[in-house]
């Protein structure tokens, strides 16, 4: 997500960083290189001029703090200056005061409206609403069939007429429906087409008069960049849209859009799709993104993921067996299904602090394939076996091994990857609260196996610096292990 935009920034700052006095120059050749690469990622010419602007403004004479170096100030002033032009804070949905919550889901065709008012629908009911959904969409072949496919997924209800109503019927009877259900959120699905043209415009307008929606919000794909921000130009200055929701974010490498669309239309971003799977839409935090981008994590968006995926009870039965040295593979395996629970690995792991640090943790499979195929080796494996790998011998694992469709390497490899974090949860429980960074980080590497995954064994520490991981020179936890080991030898 935003990939290319993050690493030409964090490149642009990093001359800056550890610095202990900054020149006019240097910020000028900084601000020459974070302007060729907002560019580059489709920004808008005019915000990427104000913006340069601004930081330079702020960032040339002014007094540094004392727990900063000037490049960590500077970078400081990037990260206020990216939030602000994505809206600063987070923007909700307007709910009524006297229900229901009208939302109407404008956009063109291809842009995911449809997928996206199903997603919205379930972010809608997992805080308590009972939401319904319209199909107004009568143009789109199988539009009408796709959200009640959909709705079947969420679970949550949808009104249509047909394809042969009138779309602006078909809302006026939703709302009726509405009320008869008893549902507090109605999601409106409107028709989009391939180009902006009058008679959408015109029948958007009379479904707004009919309605009276208290959020209108515009669904445009995020890949498109500087198209996006066109289009919703035009819808705003056409129906007054309300906010925006940004599809298939986590496909956008240049993050044009996701920087452009409120600064020029004045539109909040509201939500964000991520993924292909039927999952909420996210609310959309621009100091969260602004973070990530620089590189910096997204601690509070994983931890909210965490309390909302995570099996709490399932977690403290766990705990208890790991320090009790009960830990078997029934136990590694539920571990491993609640990481996937977080969603996929790579976007966990760019949200924490310092993982962009890690030379080489490009190269690491993190592929959710891997923990499929781990599933199914132990799926494949006795009562007995997973109570007791050691009872594996080199027939019960050729079984096993047939029996999942992988080969003997893998089930070996699995073994390995279940002894290694054993033996750490021992570790762990061992250390308490006196468990030190270079502990936690060893923890990482083993949740879900990790610390058997190909090449994340032989990354480095992460390097002394600024990273939300550093602990001195020698990376994390101070001295090297290299040094250690040299040390216990002589």
């Amino acid at each position: 997500m935003l990939e290319s935009l993050s690493n030409s920034l964090q490149s642009a700052l990093s001359r800056l960083r550890g610095k202990g006095r900054l020149s006019e120059a240097d910020v000028q050749a900084a601000m020459r290189e974070v302007r060729l690469a907002l560019l580059a990622a489709d920004v808008n010419v005019k915000v990427v001029r104000d913006f340069v602007d601004r930081v330079r403004e702020r960032a040339v004479g002014q007094d540094v703090q004392k727990s900063l170096t000037p490049g960590q100030q500077v970078v400081k002033i990037v990260y206020e200056e990216l939030t602000e032009l994505m809206g600063g804070e987070q923007a909700r949905i307007q709910m009524a005061a006297k229900p229901p919550t009208v939302v109407m889901l404008v956009g063109l065709q291809g842009a995911g409206k449809t997928t996206a008012i199903a997603k919205l629908g379930l972010a809608f009911r997992q805080h308590q609403h009972r939401p319904l959904l319209v199909a107004a969409d009568v143009y789109r072949p199988a539009a009408i069939d796709q959200l009640h496919v959909l709705g079947k997924q969420v679970d949550i209800p949808v009104f249509d007429m047909g394809t042969d109503a009138n779309p602006v019927d078909i809302v006026r009877q939703g709302m009726l429906e509405a009320e008869r259900q008893g549902a507090d959120v109605v999601l409106v699905d409107t028709a989009g087409r391939l180009h902006i043209d009058e008679s959408l415009m015109d029948e958007l307008d009379e479904m707004k008069r009919v309605i009276q929606p208290h959020e209108i919000l515009l669904v445009v794909d995020a890949m498109t960049g500087q198209d996006a921000v066109h289009v919703a130009e035009t819808f705003h200055q056409r129906l007054g849209v309300t906010g925006v929701i940004l599809t298939k974010l986590d496909g956008d490498a240049r993050g044009g859009a996701a920087l452009t669309v409120r600064a020029v239309t004045g539109c909040p971003i509201k939500y964000v799709g991520l993924g292909e799977k039927i999952e909420p839409l996210e609310p959309f935090h621009p100091d969260r993104l602004a973070s990530r981008i620089l590189g910096m994590g997204d601690v509070l968006s994983l931890i909210e993921r965490a309390q909302e995926r995570i099996d709490l009870d399932k977690a403290k039965e766990m705990e208890a067996r790991m320090r009790s040295s009960s830990f078997t593979l029934n136990d590694f395996q539920e571990m491993f299904r609640q990481v996937r629970n977080l969603g996929p690995l790579d976007q966990v792991m760019k949200m924490i602090p310092g993982m962009n640090k890690i030379k080489g943790i490009e190269n690491v499979d993190l592929n959710d394939k891997r923990f499929i195929r781990m599933d199914a080796i132990i799926s494949s494996m006795t009562k007995a076996e997973r109570e007791d790998p050691s009872i594996m011998n080199a027939s019960r694992r050729r079984r096993i091994a047939n029996g999942s469709g992988t080969t003997v390497r893998d089930v070996n490899q699995l073994l390995n990857q279940f002894e290694q974090t054993r033996e750490m949860m021992k570790k762990m429980t061992g250390m308490g609260k006196r468990l030190n960074r270079k502990g936690a980080m060893g923890a990482l590497k083993a949740m879900g196996g990790l610390g058997g995954l190909p090449g994340l064994k032989d990354l480095p520490q992460i390097p002394g610096g600024e990273g939300a991981f550093s602990g001195g020179s020698e990376g994390v936890g101070g001295k090297s292990r290299h040094h250690r080991s040299k040390k216990k030898r002589k």
